[in-house]
């Protein structure tokens, strides 16, 4: 379970380096500005999407601050800091949780692990002066800059520069997946699902360039497919996200393909670069 959790912090914290860049500029540091942010996001479920089903546990909320500023913000008397002494190169992770719990939850035990942080303090809140916090208890995790984690996650950030694929997409995406080719499967090689999806009496039609489709089903339903995000706004997909996507993604992924229907760009198969 580490691992997967550790992937899962990576994988949030690739999208918080992409969509809120703001989070490292105060730091000489970026990715353990980031990786950080991202532990923050997932434990107070404000992640977008994970790759594993994280526990949420209501009432949960994370603080963090360099360890070394947060200790001297306090009096040299306040006996539960000197528990393990104030590291300068070091977050602490301050997680306040129901007092119901009677022992660390799991779920901040897991990703805390992957992250490579270590425990080193936990009780009631009110006991370390958090007033507004008394009626819960509270955990404390240091992680230190420089840990392997954050070298994985430049690799990842940083990786060699991928090609431009025909449709202005990057190679290997779900853009390029879908360029009509020579060697598009037949009717009789499909997958059962993908077949039935095919057969079916279905009109797809580009909405606008990204890759959004409108398809008008027999019944005269009309859903909305993304496919750079492999998403439709069909009830199958809503309540299940059925695994290789609904018949109204198989069908416009099979319509680009055979070169019915304009490519996610907007242009036409049959348009050259």
């Amino acid at each position: 379970m580490t691992d997967r959790y550790l992937t899962t912090v990576l994988d949030e914290a690739e999208r918080v380096a992409e969509h809120h860049e703001q989070v490292s500029q105060s730091s000489d540091n970026p990715n353990h500005e980031y990786l950080r942010y991202a532990v923050l996001r997932l434990l107070e479920e404000e992640a977008d999407e994970t790759s594993v089903e994280i526990p949420q546990i209501d009432g949960l909320t994370v603080g963090y601050g360099k360890d070394k500023a947060m200790y001297e913000s306090w009096d040299d008397d306040v006996e539960w800091w000197e528990t393990v002494p104030p590291q300068a190169e070091c977050t602490r992770f301050r997680m306040f949780y129901p007092d119901k719990h009677e022992a660390v939850p799991r779920v901040i035990v897991d990703v805390m692990a992957a992250l490579g942080a270590w425990r080193v303090w936990t009780g009631s809140a009110a006991a370390c002066g958090s007033y507004d916090h008394r009626e819960r208890r509270e955990v404390h995790y240091l992680w230190p800059e420089g840990q392997p984690v954050e070298e994985v996650l430049h690799e990842r950030l940083s990786g060699p520069a991928e090609a431009v694929a025909p449709d202005g997409g990057r190679t290997g995406d779900v853009r390029d997946r879908l360029v009509v080719d020579e060697n598009t499967q037949s009717q009789d090689d499909l997958e059962p699902r993908t077949a039935r999806a095919v057969a079916e009496a279905m009109d797809v039609s580009l909405l606008s360039k990204g890759g959004r489709y409108e398809v008008q089903s027999a019944s005269g339903n009309r859903y909305e497919v993304d496919v750079v995000d492999e998403s439709c706004t069909c009830p199958d997909w809503q309540q299940r996200s059925p695994e290789g996507g609904c018949k109204h993604l198989r069908r416009v992924d099979h319509e680009i393909k055979q070169g019915r229907v304009p490519r996610p760009d907007g242009r036409l198969p049959t348009t050259s670069g």
